[in-house]
């Protein structure tokens, strides 16, 4: 197969045919879905994705890979493929719902991710390879080390799920760790309703700035002032000593809201 790999690229190219119909059973293609492909590689899951929907869009940004995918794949008139960077395509010009089917390269996948959710109500759900520290992070629930900025971000405009563990061994070169399929679905409204949503991940950000201070500590650099602070704790009847990690997305709401309407 002529297809060179680009370490910096970070290029893993997964060429395992039982795991690549498991990929596609979990995104639950219908024949007349629009697959957004990000990372197509060398191009196998993408002639299998075609084989199961009416159209595929497979975003690749190595120009040293195009020319022998678009030779491959030339047998399927639905797949087109597109060289540009999955971070700045524009998939607001695509004129119909999507399904997102992608094998991301660990160092650009919370980009990638923030990018899809700026575009999630032309999304239909994602079906996506991550670092499988990533997708613990992305499922996480309150209470653990793993769930953080991420875990909030995601889940309040989405259910995620990790489907199932990939071991290294599965792609070509092997990483270094192992990854999991995540399946997110897009929620038609978020997940609860706040007042001011830049404000509201305003505050989460700034409650996991420092994981280890108090909430309260933490939320003191928003520039409030202490009585505030100390009002909003105390009619939400949360403790200020607690840490970030442990409050849910519907406290951070509630406190958010709070703070909102008090300062300003």
């Amino acid at each position: 197969m002529p297809y060179h790999l680009r370490k910096s690229l970070g290029q893993h190219f997964l060429l395992d045919n039982n795991i690549i119909n498991k990929i596609l059973n979990t995104a639950n293609l219908r024949p007349a879905d629009l697959v957004v492909e990000i990372g197509p590689g060398a191009g196998m899951m993408t002639r299998m994705i075609g084989e199961r929907v009416r159209k595929v869009i497979a975003i690749e940004i190595d120009k040293t890979l195009i020319d022998n995918l678009r030779k491959d794949l030339s047998g399927h008139p639905n797949i087109e493929i597109v060289n540009a960077d999955a971070l700045h395509y524009s998939y607001e010009d695509i004129e119909e719902r999507f399904k997102v089917i992608a094998n991301i390269p660990y160092y650009i996948t919370t980009p990638i991710l923030f990018r899809l959710m700026d575009v999630r109500k032309s999304i239909q759900g994602m079906t996506l390879m991550v670092q499988k520290e990533v997708a613990e992070r992305i499922t996480a629930r309150p209470g653990g080390k793993d769930y953080g900025v991420l875990s909030v971000a995601i889940q309040y405009y989405s259910v995620p799920e990790i489907a199932f563990i990939v071991p290294r061994g599965a792609f070509r070169p092997p990483p270094r760790v192992d990854s999991a399929l995540i399946h997110i679905e897009i929620l038609q409204e978020p997940r609860i309703k706040v007042k001011d949503e830049s404000f509201f991940f305003r505050v989460v950000r700034m409650s996991f700035s420092q994981r280890r201070k108090t909430l309260m500590n933490c939320l003191k650099q928003l520039g409030l002032k202490k009585d505030i602070l100390d009002k909003a704790f105390a009619s939400l009847q949360i403790d200020s000593m607690r840490r970030a990690e442990t409050l849910s997305i519907e406290e951070f709401g509630l406190l958010s809201d709070f703070l909102l309407v008090e300062s300003f």
